[in-house]
């Protein structure tokens, strides 16, 4: 094992004491782990904060078996050691990272297949605001959802990190897109950012305003976190063909829904969790991105957008603001 003679024995981490609000976060001290084989060690420079993390927090989003119980999915920094059978990554590489757990650390380990180069002229706040969003969007949107250059896209919680990501990608490849927010602060900000189409969902209803725009056509993909009540409206403003794609459920994942349009309108509904997700899927989604969007960082077509950049140690700040709902983009962790 190729290993960075500067690693500490101990690591300052932010851990989940117990369940509960943002105060439950505190910072300690652990042992820094070895990479296994496969693995590398990562020296975090910065940290995503994400809402399974804040799903994790509260007791209702435990990491899969073999993870971490640290919340934190997506890291950027350096490579300080390397696990046997792992030949693409040496020691001192600047990488990002899809993790299962344990971002919130000085230290992360995870599959060398799961890591990617940090594209050139990137922060390690920008590159460690890739991972989890990205790998989100690639795989929902344009390997689950099909999406196709001169499609429409409906994506709900365009102010969110998903949603930048998604309206950022969906543009690059042609498609046009329509989004909701819930202030129209947020709208304005997804229009900057390329949208065709920002629906604020508490003045206006985006049922009616998808029909509208798309001239009764509907969206040909729908990406919805939402759930709920917004399962059944979903329906009713998707196209023919068309494919729901559902990823969170931040109104419940209980509700009665007439699945009668499934059939009428020859319906795909399908959704992925990326945490659970295999290593092996996350290796393709590593690939997909590697070779169709890393070239559009370095043209400057996409470029995540960071809301706020927080210490490490204010990391119950960050889930603060997230529960918030007042950022656009993404909020950060700064790891040092």
């Amino acid at each position: 094992m190729a290993t960075d003679s500067s690693i500490p024995a101990r690591m300052t981490v932010v851990a989940i004491t117990e369940p509960g609000g943002p105060l439950m976060l505190k910072p300690q001290k652990r042992i820094v782990p070895s990479p296994e084989a496969g693995e590398i060690l990562i020296r975090v420079r910065a940290a995503g904060v994400n809402r399974p993390d804040v799903l994790q927090r509260k007791g209702a989003y435990p990491p899969p078996p073999g993870a971490s119980d640290l919340p934190g999915l997506e890291v950027a920094g350096e490579v300080a050691a390397v696990g046997r059978q792992t030949e693409r990554w040496k020691v001192g590489d600047s990488v990002c990272a899809l993790v299962p757990g344990g971002g919130y650390a000085e230290y992360c380990r995870v599959h060398g297949s799961n890591a990617l180069p940090v594209p050139g002229g990137f922060t390690m706040s920008e590159a460690a605001a890739l991972p989890e969003t990205f790998f989100t969007v690639w795989h929902n949107v344009f390997q689950r959802g099909g999406l196709k250059a001169g499609e429409t896209l409906l994506v709900h919680g365009g102010s969110s990190g998903i949603g930048t990501t998604a309206i950022q990608l969906a543009k690059a490849f042609g498609a046009t897109v329509i989004v909701t927010a819930g202030r129209d602060e947020k709208c304005a900000a997804c229009i900057e950012l390329g949208a065709d189409r920002a629906i604020n969902y508490r003045s206006e209803d985006f049922v009616a305003a998808v029909k509208e725009f798309t001239r009764g056509d509907g969206a040909n993909v729908i990406l919805d976190m939402v759930g709920g009540d917004y399962i059944a409206r979903n329906l009713r403003c998707i196209a023919l063909e068309g494919r729901l794609v559902i990823i969170a459920f931040l109104h419940g994942s209980r509700v009665e829904v007439d699945w009668m349009p499934i059939m009428l309108k020859r319906l795909t509904v399908t959704g992925s969790t990326m945490r659970a997700s295999p290593v092996e899927r996350k290796v393709a989604i590593a690939a997909a991105l590697r070779e169709r969007v890393w070239p559009l960082y370095a043209s400057g077509r996409v470029m995540p957008v960071i809301h706020r950049v927080f210490p490490l140690a204010d990391a119950a700040a960050a889930h603060a603001l997230m529960e918030s709902s007042q950022h656009v983009g993404k909020i950060m962790l700064d790891v040092g």
